[in-house]
């Protein structure tokens, strides 16, 4: 099982940098952050850009992974944000993953001016998200119509260090979303589907790993050649909140087949609230530190 963390965007970089390198120096194998313009009840609060910060932690890390969780259509174009995602992979050395997702409803969805798309709309218009996105990502002089996106001519040299261009890790919990995950992905991620407590949001998630197992066994893909990504932190309990509660999680996950979880570095309130010294206690229980 690899290990990931996501460290939200909100604090000035002399701060944050030291979080960056901490969390690579604890054995975290891939670290994250989100991809909002603001972001619930932290809306008001400060909030830094994803690929700003994204870029400063290629050069204050080495080895983990460095990744979006998760960048979405609600407020990028493809044609645009893969030279960003180019010049990412490029700095970091090619350790940069692109989480992507559909996008929610909030903030993201409004602040452009746009209204909220009915469910269906948005996952066309995630489907073009994806696909132009890889088409960008592998191919030069790409032309594109679509219901949502349009590309003329856009060119896209470099291209990526890796000749498969840089690895997708797709957000799904439904059948349609996780058929992109399945064609485009290296790694599929969930957030499961909810429930009021622990264990009923556990048992839900088992209905969302098995309806995946399903959709990829319909698949022509190789079940070993994709990874299981899941956020934690969805559930109604943070994982860092005793080192108990995320040896219970790690357990769990495990039995129902996830290669990889993601936790939060814990915040003094609100979301994620917790304490930094369970963060270690779990680090040097669970991580291999790196020298």
């Amino acid at each position: 099982m690899r290990f990931g963390i996501v460290i939200l965007p909100e604090l000035r970089w002399s701060e944050a940098a030291r979080r960056w390198r901490t969390a690579e120096e604890l054995g975290f194998d891939h670290l994250w952050t989100y991809d909002h313009l603001a972001w619930r009840s932290l809306a008001d609060g400060p909030w830094f850009g994803t690929v700003p910060t994204l870029t400063a932690a290629a050069t204050v890390t080495a080895e983990a992974r460095l990744g979006t969780f998760v960048a979405s259509p609600n407020f990028r174009h493809p044609a645009s944000f893969v030279r960003e995602l180019l010049s990412l992979d490029d700095i970091s050395g090619g350790r940069f993953t692109l989480g992507l997702g559909a996008g929610g409803v909030g903030f993201d969805a409004t602040v452009l001016g746009g209204s909220v798309l009915p469910p269906m709309a948005r996952f066309r218009r995630f489907k073009e998200f994806v696909e132009l996105l890889d088409l960008l990502l592998t191919e030069d002089h790409v032309t594109y119509r679509g219901e949502f996106f349009t590309a003329v001519d856009a060119r896209t040299l470099p291209g990526c260090l890796r000749p498969s261009r840089l690895p997708f890790l797709v957000a799904a919990n439904g059948p349609k979303a996780m058929g992109l995950a399945i064609e485009h992905g290296a790694g599929w991620s969930t957030t499961g589907t909810g429930g009021e407590t622990l264990d009923e949001w556990w048992r839900n998630l088992r209905v969302v790993t098995e309806k995946f197992n399903e959709t990829l066994a319909a698949s022509d893909r190789d079940p070993a050649s994709i990874d299981r990504y899941l956020q934690l932190d969805a559930a109604p309990v943070f994982s860092l909140s005793s080192p108990e509660a995320f040896a219970d999680a790690a357990g769990r996950a495990a039995e129902l087949g996830f290669t990889d979880l993601v936790t939060h570095w814990p915040r003094p309130d609100d979301w994620y609230a917790g304490r930094e010294e369970t963060l270690f206690e779990v680090a040097g229980k669970f991580l291999t530190p790196r020298a």
